[in-house]
């Protein structure tokens, strides 16, 4: 049988549920850019192939998912980490006019090409780890003209790069100096102008919100919900990062892909989830980077059978994070999940927060061929290692992109 590239003696973490997640001895057959078969080289059919590479005992995963990422943005907020470094809080620095709305004015005051220059850094150095799809969102225009801005420029990193990405509007981030006191009707114009007008341009994949004491009222953020619903875009929510305002249980009743940081998510919120089959995305960098101490309910996800994703949430000013190999290290320390839970957090269950569980996320016949390629046999050590990146090739779509 005629197939472009195999892959031949590796060791593959396919990521599959049920069943060995990994299979010794295993190979990849890529054909038109999708796997045709990914198991054992025992069970595998003939197949004449264009190209054959010999793993040599490596290491094969899907290729990794960032789910989370805020990477369109300027400046940055060192300043606001010192801050906090004295004392100051992330709510009384927001408060104090800092926090979203000074990346902002940064974020307005940049043109388009100036953004995605700025953002193809922090996107090279995921890609560099394995990251063959990765979401971005908006949120740091905070008007119509701006946060369309910010989503072409999250388009336009899929043609300076060869990665598959998302894109989320997310303009109800932040209140906006020109609305300062009027939230409803800023709410007003992000459902009734923006979602609409990001919708016909092509430009949002789904739509997001932050549903908190600093950022939208959970009526608020039903109001979005209802506008994306209308313009047929899917839904997503930070919820329960500071305090718990049931967002998350609001997202799963809209049937949101994700509710994400989750730190106080209580038990209606964690059933509400599962019964809608709302992933989990937790955020460990924003955990550490924050300092905070209340720890996602892991275990209660777990009971409940709701998917965990991780993400680096990468944003300037609680996780400027670029590194979802440290993102699996700090999932499994911080919040104690398994090697396994960690590398389908970044994998199978990152995918379905994005809506492309059968697209990508495991090695499995029609699936996208996105493989990650590492100087490893064990899984673990991915989790284990801390500021070692062992990728060897990165495969997109069946094409062999770079070796490091």
């Amino acid at each position: 049988m005629q197939c472009d590239t195999l892959w031949t003696h590796a060791r593959l973490a396919s990521m599959r549920e049920g069943g060995p997640w990994v299979i010794e001895d295993g190979v990849v057959v890529a054909r038109g850019g999708r796997i045709f078969y990914a198991g054992p080289a025992s069970e595998a059919p003939p197949f004449v192939a264009a190209d054959t590479v010999d793993c040599g005992g490596r290491l094969i995963t899907p290729g990794l998912i960032d789910c989370h990422t805020h990477l369109i943005h300027a400046g940055d907020r060192a300043g606001e980490f010192q801050a906090r470094l004295n004392g100051a809080s992330y709510e009384e620095i927001a408060r104090a006019g800092g926090g979203i709305v000074s990346t902002m004015a940064a974020t307005r005051a940049a043109s388009e090409d100036e953004l995605v220059t700025l953002a193809l850094p922090r996107l090279d150095a995921l890609i560099a780890e394995g990251v063959t799809t990765i979401e971005i969102k908006s949120g740091y225009g905070l008007s119509l003209e701006h946060e369309l801005k910010s989503l072409s420029a999250a388009r336009r990193l899929e043609h300076e790069r060869d990665i598959a990405v998302t894109t989320t509007l997310l303009a109800a981030h932040a209140l906006p100096p020109e609305f300062k006191r009027d939230a409803d009707g800023y709410i007003a114009a992000v459902a009734d102008e923006m979602i609409p007008a990001a919708a016909a341009a092509g430009l949002a994949d789904a739509v997001d919100a932050f549903c908190e004491g600093i950022g939208f009222t959970p009526t608020q953020v039903a109001r979005v919900f209802a506008a994306a619903e209308k313009a047929k875009l899917p839904v997503k929510l930070h919820a329960e990062q500071l305090s718990n305002l049931s967002g998350a249980a609001l997202a799963a009743h809209h049937r949101a892909l994700s509710a994400d940081h989750l730190e106080w998510l209580d038990a209606a919120g964690v059933a509400a989830m599962a019964e809608a089959g709302t992933v989990a995305v937790l955020l460990p960098g924003a955990f550490y980077f924050t300092r905070e101490t209340k720890l996602p309910p892991v275990q209660a996800l777990r009971d409940a059978n709701v998917p965990i994703a991780l993400a680096t949430d990468c944003n300037p000013g609680t996780s400027p994070l670029t590194s979802i190999l440290l993102t699996l290290n700090m999932g499994a320390t911080l919040f104690r999940m398994t090697v396994e839970e960690c590398l389908a957090g970044v994998t199978r269950n990152a995918a379905r927060a994005l809506g492309r569980g059968a697209v990508t996320g495991t090695l499995e016949t029609g699936k996208s061929c996105d493989l990650a390629i590492w100087d490893v046999a064990d899984p673990a050590v991915l989790v284990y290692r801390i500021g070692f990146n062992p990728l060897h090739a990165r495969v997109r779509e069946g094409r062999w992109t770079k070796s490091f």
